[in-house]
């Protein structure tokens, strides 16, 4: 099974139409929305006009954009923000501190996520993937047995054996804690035939996550190609709701 998902639904207006655009030619089966933005409303009513399986896009690194957005949500955000973003090293940074607001902003946006599409998101994941950084790790608001989006896969060859070992681990937690695809791969790192091909080919043995963002041109160009169509063709392609 194959699940293409589009990140950063409801984040901008570009990025919700450049989706819906091709979920509307059957290219991606899924999208995770961001809430407390500026086309987060709108993202969340075309969703439910054309049923359109939606997960959670966690967000702790990017500003609200809703000017809307609670006070209380914003205040515990913004020492996320200012935390999590001041090296590149935030993502593995432990800091004890921080697990209060963490459980926080992610209720925030749970509730936000229900209160705009009406049920609860079909999986979860993050922006930039800091659903899986040390801090939400220590502080793990996502309740035990929901689906989560696993780390990248690739081999020791492709990224070096200290973050192939680092990557390792962070699978072994997500899939001792939740339900979870088989393998995760990003379409921005796929996008030469060989590599897609390699892809097409998992998803037909196995449950495959790959993630699209169709606001860039390259991916948005190759998801409506005909050649995507073919590398597709005889794979069931679902949601995560279907996981």
């Amino acid at each position: 099974m194959l699940i293409v998902n589009a990140d950063d639904w409801g984040r901008t207006a570009a990025e919700t139409d450049a989706a819906l655009h091709c979920f509307s030619k059957g290219r991606i089966t899924s999208a995770t929305a961001m809430v407390f933005m500026a086309d987060s409303e709108r993202a969340a009513r075309i969703a439910l006009e054309r049923d359109i399986p939606v997960g959670l896009h966690l967000n702790f690194t990017e500003a609200p954009t809703d000017p809307r957005a609670d006070t209380r949500f914003l205040l515990e955000h913004r020492r996320l923000v200012k935390s999590l973003t001041r090296t590149r090293y935030s993502v593995v940074a432990l800091n004890p501190f921080l697990r209060h607001s963490f459980c926080s902003v992610f209720q925030f946006q749970l509730d936000e996520f229900v209160r705009l599409y009406k049920k609860p998101p079909t999986h979860f994941d993050g922006h930039k993937h800091f659903h899986l950084c040390s801090n939400m790790l220590l502080a793990a608001p996502i309740p035990t047995g929901q689906k989560v989006r696993r780390t990248f896969s690739f081999t020791v060859s492709e990224k070096g054996l200290a973050n192939w070992l680092y990557r390792r681990a962070l699978d072994r937690w997500v899939t001792k804690r939740y339900r979870t695809t088989d393998y995760f791969f990003a379409l921005s790192q796929r996008l030469t035939d060989a590599r897609l091909a390699a892809v097409a080919q998992l998803a037909r043995q196995a449950n495959v996550e790959l993630m699209t963002h169709p606001i860039v041109s390259e991916e948005r160009d190759l998801l409506l190609s005909p050649e995507f169509e073919v590398q597709l063709a005889g794979i069931s392609t679902k949601s995560f709701a279907d996981l």
